[in-house]
Parts: C-alpha cells; sequence; structure tokens
C-alpha cells in the first residue's frame, strides 16, 4: 500500500503543474479574444450584436468596470461609456403602476 500511495503523490505533482499551466493557457486566451473583440460586455446588446459572429466594436475603447480592460490599459469611465455609441447601455427601470 505504501508504493501505491508514493507513487500517486509522485504523478500527482506534474499532473497538477499541467493543470495549471492550462489553467493559465486558456486564462491568457480568453483575455487576448476579449481585447480583440471577440469577448460580449455584459448586458443588454443591440440586436446587430447577437450574433456569436459579431465583434464587439467598442472593445478597442475599453468596456466600463471592466478588469481585464484595466489591465490592458484601457480604461474608460462611466460617463464616457454612456455618451460614445456602440456601447451596450442597460435600460431604464420601468415605473411602478399604482
Amino acid at each position: 500500500m505504501g508504493v501505491v500511495a508514493l507513487a500517486v503523490v509522485v504523478v500527482s505533482l506534474p499532473l497538477a503543474v499541467l493543470g495549471a499551466g492550462i489553467g493559465v493557457f486558456a486564462g491568457v486566451v480568453t483575455w487576448l479574444l476579449h481585447l480583440a473583440g471577440w469577448g460580449k460586455p455584459t448586458g443588454p446588446r443591440p440586436a446587430g450584436e447577437w450574433s456569436w459572429r459579431a465583434r464587439d466594436l467598442a472593445a478597442r475603447r475599453g468596456h466600463p468596470d471592466c478588469l481585464g480592460c484595466r489591465m490592458a490599459g484601457r480604461r474608460i469611465s462611466a460617463a464616457m461609456a454612456a455618451a460614445s455609441p456602440g456601447t451596450a447601455t442597460r435600460p431604464a427601470p420601468a415605473a411602478a403602476a399604482p
């Protein structure tokens, strides 16, 4: 039993390192795709941007409150996002009926 346990420990470390490497690689690829415009911002989007083939044209300027865009140096304030066309905005809440 001791030899089997030792074998599991010895093999598990390289597999854990490989799994961590795959996770880091996937994160970097996802971030790069987001910066290239293939990652969509949260919230409602215009009907022309509903297709998964449509790129996010606002990605070059950056998304408001987006960690990935901040890490890339693409900072945009919420006021600038509301003023610029082509960015997704949330609709105003409906008034409650009396």
